[in-house]
């Protein structure tokens, strides 16, 4: 059976929603390719690309064009938003699409240590490397986008060993793996999509980290005994969430400890400062990535 490769280059923090638009009608999987050529062996570290290509693989069947027309709407709803160019096609046939697939998924290092790798490419890490294994088909959380990337490095920043982490909005598992390999002792990871959390699952079991990931479907509660609260909530969503979350968001954590947040774009963050600090939560930093940030926080009160 022949195949037809859909692919676009986009900026960086576009990556995820149009894996998310590629995934759903695509069944051929989302490849995202970095441009960049580094050298982690040899401690090398790459610079963000100006452009990174999403490609995903549609049966030429008779479901293709329906498919075609779907992705061609979601992209002309981004190109609304911000110009993000067009779509690119080509047929592939079965033995072309299956090398295709994986050829262009490279590591992708993030932070000090921090090592994103696809499951089939061979990666000697160094002794210091915190190595994440991320099928690239589980589109969302690949930590491309400038949100997931800030919160990997500000949980590289945070952690020293021991912490009880709690990961709201846990998508493809990314942030709950990566504070466990960071060095925390046990995370839940909580998604209101059965689907994302099933990923979840999936790649917590590909990183040999079952025993200290809890994933939950359903929406973030309190702990009810106050001994119970977390060391260290992250949430990569939206502002508006985090706004409408901010008191559950204080008592979930105990007394000193922190809070790291994104999905947040530059116009949103003076509300959801002053509506974290309503509820006893102290602004610390920022990071900031082009239009979008990330807070890190602390429980005062």
């Amino acid at each position: 059976m022949d195949w037809l490769e859909i692919s676009i280059d986009v900026p960086p923090e576009f990556v995820e929603p149009l894996s998310n638009i590629f995934q759903r009608y695509g069944t051929g999987g989302v490849v995202i390719e970095n441009p960049s050529r580094f050298n982690p062996d040899e401690g090398e570290l790459p610079p963000v690309p100006d452009l990174v290509t999403v490609r995903t693989y549609i049966p030429a069947d008779n479901t293709s064009r329906e498919r075609k027309s779907h992705i061609e709407v979601g992209v002309n709803l981004i190109n609304h938003l911000h110009p993000i160019g067009s779509l690119k096609e080509r047929v592939l046939a079965q033995e072309d699409w299956e090398t295709s697939w994986q050829e262009h998924f490279h590591p992708l290092r993030i932070g000090k240590n921090i090592v994103i790798c696809p499951t089939w490419r061979e990666y000697d890490d160094l002794s210091t490397d915190v190595l994440i294994n991320i099928d690239p088909g589980m589109a969302f959380g690949t930590g491309h986008h400038p949100t997931t990337r800030m919160c990997l490095e500000l949980l590289e920043k945070v952690i020293t060993g021991g912490e009880i982490v709690v990961d709201v909005g846990c998508g493809s598992g990314i942030l709950s793996i990566g504070a466990i390999k960071l060095g925390a002792k046990y995370c839940v990871g909580i998604e209101i999509d059965t689907k994302a959390a099933n990923v979840a699952r999936e790649n917590c079991e590909l990183n040999l980290v079952v025993d200290q990931v809890k994933i939950e479907t359903g929406t973030l509660k309190a702990p009810k005994d106050s001994n119970k609260r977390f060391d260290l909530l992250v949430a990569n969503i939206s502002a508006k969430v985090i706004v409408d979350l901010a008191a559950l968001i204080s008592s979930s954590v105990r007394v000193g400890g922190q809070v790291i947040l994104s999905g947040i774009l530059v116009s949103s963050l003076k509300q959801v400062k002053s509506q974290l600090g309503s509820c006893g939560i102290r602004f610390v930093n920022e990071t900031r990535d082009g239009d979008w940030v990330a807070i890190l926080a602390i429980r005062d009160r």
